[in-house]
């Protein structure tokens, strides 16, 4: 087998591919969540019901994850994802001409399904593609295209919703991801690792399973669920906390305090090389603590305390996830894309159902409810990330007992 290598121009067109395709699905994913506050007022519906204008989008990401991922394996990997792409950014500019929230919904349950087509097929397209030993580098650059795409969308959404309207902001954003659309299509080489199989739903949901067996992917499933799930509640309910009274900011100025995803960008990559020299499991269980670490420094009043807690908790989240998903690739033995697209199912519907129950923590109990809730998620995948660790060591010293005798 033909695998692409650290150094080479078809290691890079893959990973500058591969990155564009990140950017255009998590911009698109996100540009709702700077808008929460805007759709509550113009709307005239709670916090809580405004952000399901993300956790209806990602609730249905995550099932359609799995059917993707199993289509991908009969139909191949860079057909889906060009779908997937295109498909999400003409269903941004028809956001633009929604007349009420209702559609609005609705919109984002259609933009949830397309939405698959890149996170559940991208990672094991890496995976077959990428030479073992740049894997970490590869998929920390991937991660990294999610982190600008979330950051450019919130940003573009937050001032163009400041200078213009929020319908301005959704026309620009799918324009401009139709343009990425067309570089993904010219510079993703073709699959040369890819053998596809019979699409047998059946064996397709036998296989889907079997990975349900392995004590240490349940692990690393509920490691991405609590993960994403103290995330995206961080980032819903931070707009609400920062235009309300003492901050008073305007969305515009809201949408800029994710520019701290910027330290994503730098914290997955490296966190990435990081694991390749000094193993996942060290790496991991440093970056849920330095998120538990920047969750509780948003507790105090101060302004730029709280944003440097941000940046913090942002800086953990993106490494931590990096090296979570990497860790499902090498693990997987077999149907990589299935294993990658149940992992990712664990990590939308986290968000999905994080980024609503914290709409709860917020009406009852404020910022520190909402904390409490993150600390609670952040100490429970912490003891995954624990558990999984000793899973291993055990795995290990098997190994090691069956080579002796």
């Amino acid at each position: 087998m033909t695998y692409l290598k650290k150094g080479t121009k078809e290691f890079k067109l893959a990973n500058l591919a591969l990155f564009a395709a990140a950017f255009t699905v998590f911009a698109n994913l996100y540009i709702t969540q700077p808008l929460l506050p805007q759709f509550s007022e113009e709307f005239e519906v709670s916090p809580t019901i405004a952000s399901l204008s993300l956790s209806l989008a990602t609730g249905v990401l995550s099932v359609s994850l799995i059917l993707f991922g199993s289509l991908s394996e009969a139909w191949g990997r860079k057909r889906l994802m060009t779908f997937s792409i295109f498909a999400a950014s003409i269903l941004t500019i028809a956001l633009a001409f929604a007349p009420t929230f209702e559609m609005i919904l609705l919109l984002r349950m259609v933009q949830g399904f397309v939405f698959a087509g890149i996170p559940a097929i991208a990672m094991a397209y890496l995976g077959e593609e990428v030479d073992p030993s740049s894997l970490g580098v590869a998929m920390g650059l991937y991660i990294s295209g999610n982190t600008v795409g979330g950051l450019s969308g919130r940003i573009i959404m937050g001032t163009m919703t400041d200078l213009f309207s929020w319908q301005i902001g959704m026309i620009v954003l799918g324009i401009i991801s139709l343009i990425v659309c067309f570089y993904f299509v010219w510079a993703l080489p073709d699959s040369n690792n890819f053998i596809p199989r019979k699409l047998e739903f059946k064996g397709l949901t036998i296989s889907l399973f079997s990975h349900l067996k392995d004590p240490g992917l349940i692990c690393l499933f509920g490691i991405a669920f609590t993960l994403m799930g103290g995330f995206v509640t961080l980032y819903n309910y931070i707009s609400f906390h920062l235009v309300g009274s003492p901050y008073n900011l305007s969305a515009g100025v809201v949408g800029w305090i994710f520019v701290v995803y910027l330290v994503g960008v730098f914290s997955s990559t490296w966190f990435g090389s990081l694991s390749d020299k000094l193993g996942r499991q060290k790496v991991l269980i440093t970056g849920i603590s330095i998120m538990l670490t920047g969750a509780i420094l948003t507790i105090p009043g101060n302004l730029i305390i709280k944003i440097i807690g941000i940046i913090i908790f942002t800086f953990g989240f993106f490494g931590s996830h990096s090296i979570a998903s990497g860790w499902v690739s090498f693990r997987a033995k077999k149907d990589k894309a299935q294993a990658s697209s149940l992992y990712l199912f664990a990590y939308y519907f986290g968000s999905s159902v994080g980024g609503t129950t914290g709409g709860v923590f917020w009406s009852m109990w404020g910022w520190n409810g909402v904390i409490a809730f993150i600390c609670v998620l952040l100490i429970t995948s912490f003891t995954l990330a624990v558990t999984l660790i000793v899973l291993n060591k055990k795995s290990a010293s098997k190994l090691e007992n069956h080579w002796q005798y």
